[in-house]
């Protein structure tokens, strides 16, 4: 006689948890309905920099806060450092070098440059600046408002194309002039497109399986009808 376990449920999938409904058209659009834009910036070396240069890169900074009239959100985000590209580069190299004497240092610099790596723990810093665009501001929002968008986060379902066109052309514009303010300051800036926004979260909510498994170019992803 055997007795059966009752079958386990389950759990509900972790993106219910989550603030964003969807990505696409090079933006995040939450579950209120606001959208985000992400930056990628270049850093600079400020302690290298003359006095002048830190007081007008300072200067610039003031600037460029106090023309704000809505939250930006700064992120560092360390990673170890991914030399997978490089190093297929090298293989591809060492494949294609006729002269045995070259292909040997090729190897042994191959081998050098993964040894380092991998004992050194090089970390790779890259600095993000995140752009929010919101038609109704909390300032206008009041309290009955806000508590429903939290107690029912499923706006962003009932948008429709005309709004997202227009979300999409505001933050466009909120995002160029953030881009050049930024310029002034010596940092240049690339604005994350589809893909590069689903890799940026996706390895922010899976740091480990993201090194252990890439995601493929989405364009090239197909579903099933």
């Amino acid at each position: 006689m055997t007795s059966s376990q009752p079958s386990s449920k389950p759990g509900p999938a972790t993106q219910r948890y989550l603030d964003i409904a969807e990505i696409r058209d090079d933006m995040v659009i939450l579950n209120d309905g606001t959208v985000r834009s992400v930056l990628l910036v270049s850093s600079i070396n400020f302690a290298l920099k003359s006095e002048q240069e830190q007081e007008a890169i300072i200067s610039s900074y003031v600037t460029f806060l106090n023309g704000l009239d809505y939250p930006i959100q700064v992120v560092i985000q360390s990673r170890r450092m991914n030399i997978d590209k490089y190093m297929e580069a090298l293989g591809e190299q060492e494949r294609k070098t006729e002269n045995e004497l070259l292909r040997a240092q090729i190897v042994d610099y191959t081998a050098f440059v993964s040894q380092l790596v991998e004992l050194g723990h090089i970390m790779q810093k890259r600095f993000y600046v995140v752009l929010p665009y919101d038609p109704l501001t909390n300032k206008k929002r009041g309290f009955f408002q806000r508590m429903g968008a939290v107690l029912s986060p499923a706006i962003a379902a009932k948008l429709s194309e005309k709004q997202l066109e227009d979300r999409r052309e505001q933050l466009a514009r909120r995002t160029d002039l953030a881009a050049g303010n930024l310029l002034s300051m010596g940092l240049q800036t690339a604005r994350l497109d589809t893909q590069g926004l689903i890799e940026l979260y996706y390895n922010a909510y899976n740091p480990d399986l993201f090194e252990e498994e890439r995601l493929g170019d989405l364009g090239k992803i197909r579903t099933e009808d």
